[in-house]
């Protein structure tokens, strides 16, 4: 395709790119970079039965005046992200000075607001992704196995959770787990401790959130590997037959490797899916014990005063932090194609 041709066939996709895409991200980092002004004080004096008397109040004229010269606030370049909100660079270079080891520095960090969703963030990553890719693949090929009058009913029960809207699916499990509820109550009667309650335990609360990330996310594994189930070849499905190995070893040497680029696919979808958790925790009421850094920005937008500059600067370094993940995934995906020819 000459190139003319082909910069005409892609240039309604470069220019919804730059509208949707790079636009949005450059107004976050340009907001990111300034501070709101602070409102312009003056001060007044009363004059009363028992003298003058003097008190500060809000100049709204000045204050309004200074926001419309200035709509994104003052320019503070880097300060945002390190203050104690985001980075807190000050902070945790006393916190290492401060630890005699690994742990005591972590426990440290948990009491600053970003590293401690960072960290929930993290782990939750870590702990959702590969098992809702492990769950997606077993039910993919235990459905794969299944006679064909049973697959479109097991199909469709496999896919409720993907028909569930996350928040009431999330406010369900909730209601669900509360110390009135089946498995709260359950739980209860287990433990032999009447008291045990969701919001009270952040252990429980955090099996929870996996919990739901899991159940919820599998079914788009599910689907994903289901669809490559019906393009393996199944002349090597034969030969390893014949030559007597197990449905294990034919899973293990023919399928799965036929599966690898699904995985990767599905891997990239998970990561940035889950580093951006936030409908369960919203749903659970569960940001004191499990925030998450949309749920910081989150936090930061619906307060009684907007915090545009902070929600901004936590989504720039969320958006680093997905890409940091990515990183190796795409690295790997880049190295294969080149192993490949470029073909």
């Amino acid at each position: 395709m000459p190139h003319r041709t082909f910069l005409w066939f892609i240039l309604p996709s470069l220019v919804a790119m730059l509208l949707f895409i790079a636009a949005p991200i450059a107004s976050v980092i340009m907001q990111s970079l300034h501070q709101q002004h602070e409102q312009v004080l003056i001060t007044v004096e009363n004059q009363g039965p028992f003298g003058t008397t003097t008190s500060t109040q809000v100049d709204q004229e000045a204050t309004q005046a200074l926001r419309d010269a200035e709509p994104l606030g003052r320019f503070v370049g880097l300060d945002v992200y390190k203050d104690r909100a985001h980075l807190a660079t000050s902070e945790v270079g006393l916190a290492w000075e401060q630890s005699d080891g690994i742990g005591a520095f972590v426990d440290r960090l948990m009491n600053l607001p970003f590293y401690r969703a960072l960290i929930f963030t993290l782990v939750y990553v870590a702990v959702v992704t590969p098992l809702t890719i492990l769950l997606g693949l077993g039910v993919a090929l235990g459905v794969n196995g299944l006679p064909k009058l049973f697959k479109g009913p097991t199909i469709f029960v496999s896919l409720l959770p993907m028909m569930v809207t996350p928040l009431v699916g999330a406010l369900v499990l909730y209601w669900m787990l509360e110390q009135n509820g089946i498995l709260g109550s359950a739980l209860q009667g287990i433990t032999g401790d009447p008291t045990l309650s969701l919001r009270a335990s952040t252990p429980l609360t955090w099996l929870t959130l996996f919990a739901y990330g899991i159940w919820s996310s599998a079914p788009f594994a599910f689907v994903v590997y289901y669809a490559g189930l019906q393009s393996v070849p199944q002349d090597p499905l034969e030969a390893a037959m014949v030559d007597g190995a197990t449905r294990w070893q034919r899973i293990r040497y023919v399928v799965i490797p036929h599966l690898a680029p699904l995985t990767i696919f599905i891997a990239l979808i998970q990561l940035m899916d889950n580093f951006r958790v936030l409908e369960p925790i919203i749903s659970f009421n569960a940001g004191a014990n499990a925030p998450s850094l949309a749920y910081s920005i989150f936090s930061d937008l619906r307060g009684d005063v907007a915090q545009f500059n902070s929600a901004a600067a936590t989504s720039v370094l969320t958006i680093l932090g997905v890409a940091i993940l990515l990183t190796p995934v795409l690295f790997r995906t880049w190295r294969d194609f080149n192993a490949k020819g470029g073909h």
